[in-house]
This record gives structure tokens, C-alpha cells and sequence, in this order.
């Protein structure tokens, strides 16, 4: 099967909302290659499929921050907020939408989810290691610190020692005879 859809062009339409990896539903239809009214038509037909961890609907502030996010002036006056599918939801839309397009689509979607699971896993294995390094050097620096503090502690001692022992009347004065 050929690549309908780059992957990379994919993941650029992943959002964070909620906590959640999501698409939104204008995104989707581009990618199906159908109107999103036909999209959000086929999924109010088949609402129950769409439980709210599969799919929900943006509030106005969510809009707002999402059209902030992507720089986006307008939507072309968007009258209902936008849906949005987690990676179930989307799964859940082939089956809804019942083309082969749609189906070889939602494949290409699905591994675009897999890859950025995969690179926030390599992130966070990668975010560890690199803690766990500071921590290490922490240590070892805190090492060499100390040390060079002994010696700095010492070298003052040996000269307020050599001061001591050099004729001079101040010295005399201040540290006795």
C-alpha cells in the first residue's frame, strides 16, 4: 500500500488538549477527503460509538486557545466548536465513515499515533538519563569543590603562618612575640 499521507504531515495535526492527544475534526476531513459537515453528520448519526475519551467537543475557551496555538485569525465562521478524536476516536471514525480511503487513511493516522508515543518515550527515556548524569556530576563536583576549598582554607592558614613568622613590628603587635 502507498503512503497516502506522510506521517510527518500527520503528527503536525496532533494537538495536546485536556491532556490528550487529539485531531480536530476539520484536519480529519481534509485528510479523508470529505466535507467535515459529512464527518460530524456521520458521527452525531453514530454517537454512541464516540464515548467522551474517544471524542468531545471544544469549549469556547478551548477554541480560543487552540486558534491562538495553530495562529489561526479564523475559522471561516465556525458556528459549532469544533470535535475532537483521541487516537480511539479516530480508529473509531473508519468504520463510521465507511470508505476505503477512510480505512487506509485511518492506518496512516494510527502509526502517526504510534511514532509520537514512541518519540515521547525515547524523550522521557532520554530526559531521565540526563537527570540522572547531573545528579552524578552534582555528586562529583561537589567533590571537587569541597577540595578546593581545603586547599584554599590551607594555603591561608600558611600565610597568615609566614606572616607570623616575619619581623615585623605589626606582627609583633598582633600576634605577640
Amino acid at each position: 500500500m502507498m503512503n497516502l499521507v506522510p506521517v510527518e504531515r500527520i503528527t503536525e495535526k496532533i494537538y495536546l488538549i485536556r491532556n490528550r492527544k487529539v485531531m480536530i475534526d476539520r484536519d480529519l476531513a481534509g485528510l479523508y477527503a470529505v466535507e467535515n459537515s459529512q464527518l460530524k453528520r456521520a458521527v452525531r448519526r453514530n454517537i454512541e460509538r464516540f464515548p467522551e475519551d474517544f471524542m468531545f467537543v471544544l469549549s469556547k475557551e478551548e477554541f480560543e486557545n487552540l486558534r491562538c496555538q495553530i495562529d489561526t485569525s479564523s475559522w471561516g465562521g465556525t458556528r459549532y466548536m469544533p470535535m475532537v478524536f483521541t487516537e480511539q476516536g479516530v480508529a473509531m471514525l473508519s468504520s463510521v465513515l465507511k470508505s476505503k480511503l477512510a480505512i487506509q487513511v485511518n492506518i496512516q493516522i494510527i502509526r502517526a499515533f504510534t511514532k509520537l508515543r514512541e518519540m515521547l518515550s525515547s524523550y522521557d527515556e532520554l530526559k531521565t538519563k540526563i537527570e540522572a548524569m547531573e545528579a552524578k556530576y552534582d555528586d562529583q563536583f561537589q567533590v571537587v569543590f569541597n577540595a578546593i576549598k581545603s586547599l584554599i582554607e590551607t594555603e591561608e592558614r600558611k600565610t597568615i603562618k609566614n606572616r607570623k613568622s616575619v619581623f615585623n613590628p605589626i606582627n609583633i603587635l598582633l600576634y605577640g612575640a
